[in-house]
């Protein structure tokens, strides 16, 4: 799978983790940045991964700030884009199965083990379909009335 890695300069330390985890599990990435603690607008990290995703360079991405909030409502502004904030496994596990996201959005202050374990069940999950298609679909109606 090729990944789409991103963060601020609060996600710097946390990145380093998510890394290791990709390239444990043999998938390509390409690394957005940023690459130092100096402030950067997330947005502007969030929308590159994004659209690498919606133009297929990408399979799925990981956004890193500090919370994960931002990063996750700046990618979802991108249309096609279904980014979730996941703070445990259950929430990345979900994201996947049920509503097939794409984006995996982290706080930078999560602790080591737990992100390994969140990176690892997002990339790994499957999206099951079945009813849950019918639900994304229905997100999509509502994209494709709101974004004209």
């Amino acid at each position: 799978m090729r990944i789409a890695i991103g963060n601020d300069h609060r996600g710097c330390n946390l990145k380093e983790t998510v890394l290791k985890v990709v390239i444990e599990l043999g998938h390509e990435f390409r690394d957005f940045g940023c690459y130092t603690d100096d402030a950067i607008d997330y947005p502007d990290i969030a929308v590159q991964v994004a659209e690498g995703i919606v133009k297929g360079e990408y399979d799925r991405g990981i956004l890193i700030c500090g919370t994960g909030i931002g990063m996750c409502i700046a990618a979802n502004k991108v249309r096609g884009i279904r980014a979730a904030q996941c703070y445990d496994v259950f929430t990345a596990h979900r994201a996947r199965l049920h509503n097939n996201a794409q984006i995996c959005c982290l706080a930078a202050e999560e602790g080591e083990g737990k992100v390994k374990v969140i990176v690892e069940d997002f990339l790994d999950t499957e999206f099951e379909g079945g009813r849950h298609q019918k639900r994304v679909d229905k997100i999509k109606e509502i994209e494709d009335k709101q974004c004209l």
